[in-house]
């Protein structure tokens, strides 16, 4: 029980502050940074804005909520590897801090799922899927190291 909570409140926090903090501002000034945009991967300025706020807002949001945490967390993962390593990459440890700070967080839910307290668990953990890559992934699996 407590588990679930401070996972709720890890994964609320963590939501909330990407989706607000950094993912609503890149939503609502596109047009205006998709020419700026660092683009470290080569895809074009557009094409990484677009990843980073599909990341940063549509994964947070999936995040807060409690919905498919194991996947989501994979894009924000990716997002703050590049931010720490290639964004900041010769930048002081202060300027990485942040972005290794969430990377680790992320890292954290990636393993612990969504928990309890979430969307998910209410409506899928009494379906079982037959795939043990997908029971991991939608954290209904039996063998799962914490007890539901």
């Amino acid at each position: 029980m407590r588990l679930d909570l401070s996972i709720l409140i890890l994964r609320v926090g963590v939501g909330a502050f990407m989706l607000f903090g950094h993912g609503w501002n890149k939503l609502m000034g596109f047009s205006k940074l998709s020419g700026v945009f660092p683009d470290p991967l080569g895809f074009g300025s557009p094409i990484s804005l677009a990843l980073a706020v599909f990341a940063e807002v549509f994964c947070s949001l999936l995040i807060l909520l409690g919905i498919g945490t194991r996947l989501a967390t994979i894009p924000l993962i990716i997002t703050m590897l590049v931010a720490a390593f290639m964004i900041h990459g010769s930048d002081p440890f202060a300027k990485k801090e942040l972005a290794l700070m969430y990377l680790m967080i992320y890292s954290s839910l990636l393993f612990s799922g969504s928990g309890k307290f979430s969307v998910q668990y209410m409506f899928m953990h009494r379906k079982s899927p037959k795939n043990k890559l997908a029971k991991w992934f939608f954290e209904m699996d039996p063998e799962s190291s914490r007890t539901r």
